[in-house]
């Protein structure tokens, strides 16, 4: 008899379909389990950093942008200009945003090894001298971020990688921030937090950072660098940029 379980990665499409579906935006399933990232990042913080803190932000981004267009695609540009529309939008337009966004650029760390394309590691190579000189970057923006926030990797206006840091909820795509936070269309982040870390590292923010690059997606960072960043496009935060389940 065949066995007629479902496979996850048959629903994930499905889900991703939804979210552009629907007259709301809804909470984007996760392209892996919540134990997948074990033990780099544990599944207790993945579950209600997920199921509850994420689900938040979008529940109450709905009520703050009820008539907007429900899709992540219009979440990615509707980035730029959410400063101007008030403190309700701009932090859950924001969380909703950059978590979905987060959990895209992560994957278990027992599939095949990743490394960014020739063409991402050429752009690195060429602003830091060289990937570990790139993540020694990250990780200080990282550290450096007082209290909650976020680190980025992202492509300046200019057409070369930079790496900054934002507070709250917001990124580096919102025009008018009222601190310093340099502009650029976002390949990689990190959620500095505390709910992102804490159940397993406690204060040991740079334990977390540190354990970060052992579940970096590495294929789809480098896709959001190739079809969409370079050009200036902000990424949107689904698994390949354009709604499917794995990574083409």
């Amino acid at each position: 008899m065949a066995n007629s379980a479902v496979h996850p990665w048959l629903i994930l499409p499905l889900s991703g379909l939804l979210s552009f579906a629907c007259g709301e935006f809804t909470l984007p399933a996760l392209p892996y389990a919540y134990d997948a990232l074990e033990p780099h990042i544990d599944a207790e913080t993945m579950t209600i950093h997920h199921g509850k803190h994420h689900a938040t932000y979008v529940a109450n981004l709905n009520k703050a942008v009820p008539d907007g267009t429900a899709d992540l695609a219009s979440l990615a540009e509707m980035q730029a200009s959410l400063v101007s529309k008030g403190a309700a939008a701009r932090n859950n337009g924001g969380g909703h945003y950059n978590h979905a966004f987060f959990w895209v650029n992560l994957v278990p760390s027992s599939g095949p090894s990743m490394e960014p394309s020739p063409d991402l590691a050429a752009a690195i190579e060429d602003r830091f001298g060289s990937l570990d000189n790139m993540k020694a970057e990250f990780e200080k923006a990282a550290l450096g971020r007082f209290g909650s926030g976020w680190a980025w990797l992202g492509v300046r206006p200019d057409g070369t990688l930079g790496i900054t840091s934002t507070a709250n909820q917001d990124n580096p795509l919102m025009e008018g921030l009222e601190y310093a936070a340099e502009r650029m269309v976002p390949i990689l982040g990190l959620d500095v937090w505390e709910h992102a870390y804490y159940l397993k590292y406690r204060n040991r923010r740079p334990d977390y950072v540190k354990a970060f690059w052992n579940v970096v997606n590495w294929n789809k960072v480098s896709r959001s660098y190739d079809v969409y960043a370079r050009k200036q496009k902000p990424v949107p935060p689904t698994s390949t940029g354009g709604g499917h389940a794995v990574e083409l």
